[in-house]
């Protein structure tokens, strides 16, 4: 059982079921038995798309958790709008365009000069914060970081995991982190 704002680090060896294990949370693998419960709601039986609503994930692959041909706004456009009804209303407002900028500058990446630019011509980096970013705009129930940085570079990996922890703290998420590294899991676990 996790408590609200818990950050709960999870360590084992190659094989050890820690994402099998996250994919069960995030509703990609069913469970055979018991219950999964994030903020009151059961949902054991939900779809991953349903669970969508309640769960921000990001992936070990900076590739992944975004769309690469599209724009870093259109990306973010996207993020804002998972679990909310549809609407036939297309594009985004000038007041979207400026709370992303605004978001973005949080990440001190210099990516709110960037908006109209191709997530594909990120850097692993900046595509794994653009990642988090996303994951956690909508003020999640529960944040599943898998080996978020485990693609990264040293200097990147701190970086990111420094936003993480960072956003984390902020906006009092209920976080699962999957690492390899000891001495990330003992200072965030």
């Amino acid at each position: 059982k996790l408590n609200e704002g818990d950050f709960v680090t999870v360590i084992g060896g190659n094989g050890a079921g820690k994402s099998t294990m996250l994919n069960a949370v995030a509703g990609v693998w069913p469970v055979d038995c018991g219950k999964i419960i994030i903020d009151g709601v059961d949902v054991t039986r939900l779809s991953e798309h349903q669970r969508a609503a309640y769960i921000g994930r990001v992936f070990q692959d900076p590739m992944t958790g975004t769309a690469a041909t599209m724009q870093i706004e259109e990306n973010l456009a996207l993020a804002a709008r998972r679990g909310k009804p549809r609407t036939l209303r297309i594009g985004i407002t000038r007041a979207e365009r400026e709370q992303y900028r605004e978001l973005l500058k949080s990440l001190d990446l210099g990516l709110e000069n960037r908006l109209t630019a191709r997530v594909g011509l990120l850097s692993g980096g900046q595509r794994q914060a653009l990642t988090l970013l996303m994951a956690t705009m909508n003020k999640p129930k529960l944040l599943l970081l898998d080996e978020h940085t485990a693609a990264l570079d040293p200097k990147t990996a701190l970086k990111v995991l420094t936003l993480s922890a960072k956003i984390v703290e902020e906006n009092h998420l209920t976080t699962m982190m999957i690492t390899h590294n000891m001495k990330d899991a003992i200072k965030y676990g």
